[in-house]
């Protein structure tokens, strides 16, 4: 009973911290849900939280940008409040887009107050700071449990609680995807799948708590992806043997599917970067798609404040059950999408290195 207790108000904390979406209302009035959506998903320079009497509290971040009088850095705290023609100005004339095509960008004005350029931007957005807040979550993890086994022996008992946790994920991972994808030489590939695996996960967790320090959609976001699917590649090519190789620009086909048109040499060769692509696409969809999902369902409560009491004493119900079956489904999503990204990766790997037969 007590875990109900918890799993409900979890589901209510989220309600109270999702509140500040009334305020997003359209011209008409209505609850504006689209932009809710989206403003979820989407990176910033500022980490909104929430409202409390009609006042927006957010915790600034560091703008670090370098424009033609050389870099600037400061705190998003030096905008100005209101926005003047879609645009929040700060110091040295630079000013915080709202609206527009430069929506959410930092750009440079001229003495007249138009967009001269957009500087080369490096600041510490919400996805950044999340990101660094996650890492740091998992490297106390990792390096506790760590500590565990440097203090004990191999005759010594298995570890229980958290660190009986860790264990049980790491030889399940290790056992059964990067050893049986991999293949013979599995062990120098271990430390960067796990990497991998214990990253996603952290960051898709962390992403459905509502509040600080978690709330970002770090693996929702196809910059993290791109990146993660780019060290795989490079990884799968310098992992590559002769045979490897040999497959891609001369595979044992019919000569004339290669010679004097390369058809099958052109595919395969394709094939290098639609496997990272594949990788990158998946866990950027998936993970957008059920933050997308989860915001939407919460916003059917709001939806039928304004149809009456009897629309939303049904149709209320009838979200909370659904948030409540959306957040045990991200749960299992969570997990399955680290695990489906670390066994692709360790598959491509161990193709890349599969021996011919003789």
């Amino acid at each position: 009973m007590n875990y109900f207790k918890h799993l409900f108000a979890l589901i209510a904390l989220t309600f109270v911290t999702a509140l500040p979406m009334v305020a997003n209302e359209g011209e008409d009035g209505k609850l504006n849900v689209s932009e809710i959506v989206v403003e979820h998903i989407k990176d910033s320079h500022e980490w909104h939280v929430t409202d409390f009497n009609g006042k927006p509290i957010i915790i600034h971040l560091p703008v670090i940008v370098h424009t033609n009088t050389g870099w600037h850095i400061f705190m998003t705290s030096e905008f100005s409040h209101e926005a003047e023609n879609g645009m929040r100005k700060g110091p040295y004339n630079l000013a915080l887009c709202d609206e527009g095509e430069n929506a959410g960008k930092v750009v440079e004005l001229d003495e007249k107050g138009n967009i001269l350029s957009i500087p080369f931007d490096i600041s510490i957005t919400k996805t950044v700071a999340v990101m660094f807040i996650n890492v740091i979550i998992l490297l106390l993890c990792v390096v506790g449990s760590a500590r565990w086994y440097n203090k004990r022996s191999v005759d010594d008992s298995a570890p229980k609680g958290f660190v009986g946790f860790i264990e049980m994920i790491v030889m399940y991972v290790v056992d059964e995807i990067i050893k049986p994808g991999v293949g013979k030489g599995y062990e120098r590939y271990v430390p960067y799948l796990l990497t991998c695996f214990f990253f996603i996960f952290t960051c898709n967790v962390m992403g459905l708590i509502p509040f600080p320090p978690g709330g970002g959609n770090v693996t929702g976001n196809i910059a993290v992806t791109f990146f993660l699917a780019f060290c795989t590649f490079v990884i799968v090519q310098f992992s590559g043997n002769k045979h490897y190789w040999k497959d891609i620009f001369w595979p044992d086909v019919p000569t004339w599917l290669k010679a004097p048109i390369p058809i099958i040499p052109v595919i395969e060769f394709v094939g290098i970067f639609t496997k990272p692509f594949a990788l990158m696409i998946r866990l950027f969809a998936n993970m957008m798609a059920g933050h997308a999902i989860a915001v939407a369902i919460i916003c059917i409560i709001f939806m039928m404040a304004s149809a009456g009491v009897g629309m939303l004493a049904g149709m209320g119900m009838l979200s909370v059950i659904m948030s409540i079956f959306m957040m045990c489904l991200e749960c299992l999503v969570c997990f399955i999408q680290a695990m489906v990204f670390t066994m692709l990766s360790a598959t491509f790997i161990g193709l890349a290195r599969v021996e011919p037969e003789h």
